[in-house]
């Protein structure tokens, strides 16, 4: 089988060599399944794996947000049948989906949406499940059609892919939902998401929410440079509320501007319950109550641009476009690998 990846990561893509290579097709054992994949999205995650990926001796494959058809299952395997069609984010400790055919931990697996197309449904699961926790678990928001009425959430980032999820999920749940983008194209994508109020990142956020918002946001998501926006965050978020991030800080924040509020602080990785072997359930069942919403309509996908064909070449550029930092919604590429 054909298999794309990288020997040593470069700290931009124009830079990188990527390979590809004949390797033997893996075989599912235990809770596995094979996967031949069809489908798959960049990530900023990749991005930033491939760049701190050290010079190694094999093939590094890389790869998350993934669609296929079940090829085969391991012994363990009770919920999928070969021929199915699945989605996924699997585990940042595996070879990933770059690859035509994958080898995934089905407890991370769900059915895919079935009125989405291959391309749709590839732009959803990496994004939805960081989503998902962090307004779900992580904020212990109520999981129901308009179960948070009254409450308010603010989306710092909300063009990006974890955003456009995020956006759709708290509208969804009830909540009134403020993000903020800086361009016209941003803007007109937040809205279309569902965004009660945009407001501008690039813009003093105090100026804007201030007077009125000013100790009365819930909960507050920060997806991109999480030292430049705890400060405001912690002025604006309410007393006993949430901030969260996915993004790591680039240098230290003051945690204690929260303890007056007694407000709490939540990370947000959602590869952490495959990398530790915790709640490895929840994923393929969080996907599976997401695949329903994608299906009735009540979400739509973030798929903003399509490559067709996977190869070095595509992939490398599809990683240019997600390093350039001005992505609306997700990039899928669509196989054959070629």
């Amino acid at each position: 089988m054909k298999a794309i990846g990288i020997y040593e990561g470069t700290a931009t893509a124009a830079e990188q060599q990527f390979e590809q290579l004949e390797i033997k097709k893996p075989m599912p054992t235990d809770y596995d399944l094979l996967v031949k994949v069809t489908a798959i999205s960049v990530n900023p995650v990749d991005t930033k794996v491939r760049q701190a990926t050290p010079k190694q001796a094999n093939l590094k494959i890389l790869g998350y947000d993934a669609v296929g058809i079940v090829e085969s299952v391991g012994t363990k395997v009770t919920e999928f049948n070969q021929g199915d069609r699945v989605f996924y984010a699997g585990s940042n400790q595996r070879s990933g989906s770059n690859q035509e055919f994958q080898l995934v931990d089905s407890r991370l697996v769900s059915l895919a949406p079935k009125k989405l197309n291959d391309t749709d449904a590839a732009a959803m699961p990496l994004t939805m499940l960081t989503a998902y926790e962090l307004i779900f678990e992580k904020f212990q928001a109520k999981f129901a059609p308009n179960a948070n009425q009254g409450k308010t959430i603010l989306i710092i980032n909300g063009a990006g892919g974890v955003g456009s999820a995020a956006i759709q999920l708290a509208k969804w749940a009830g909540f009134k939902v403020i993000a903020t983008a800086s361009r016209p194209e941003t803007i007109a994508w937040v809205n279309k998401m569902g965004a009660d109020l945009v407001v501008n990142h690039r813009q003093n956020l105090w100026e804007q929410l201030g007077d009125q918002y000013g100790n009365q946001i819930d909960d507050i998501m920060i997806l991109h440079s999480t030292e430049s926006y705890f400060n405001v965050a912690a002025r604006l978020v309410s007393p006993l509320g949430h901030v969260g991030s996915i993004v790591e800080t680039a240098k230290p924040v003051e945690l204690g501007q929260l303890k007056d509020k007694a407000a709490s602080f939540d990370w947000e990785f959602m590869f952490a319950k495959a990398k530790y072997g915790v709640q490895l359930e929840s994923q393929g069942k969080i996907l599976g109550e997401l695949a329903k919403l994608l299906d009735s309509g009540q979400i739509i996908t973030t798929r903003a641009q399509t490559i067709n064909t996977i190869t070095t070449t595509t992939l490398q550029q599809a990683h240019e476009q997600v390093e350039a930092n001005r992505m609306v919604g997700k990039l899928v590429l669509s196989g054959p690998f070629m």
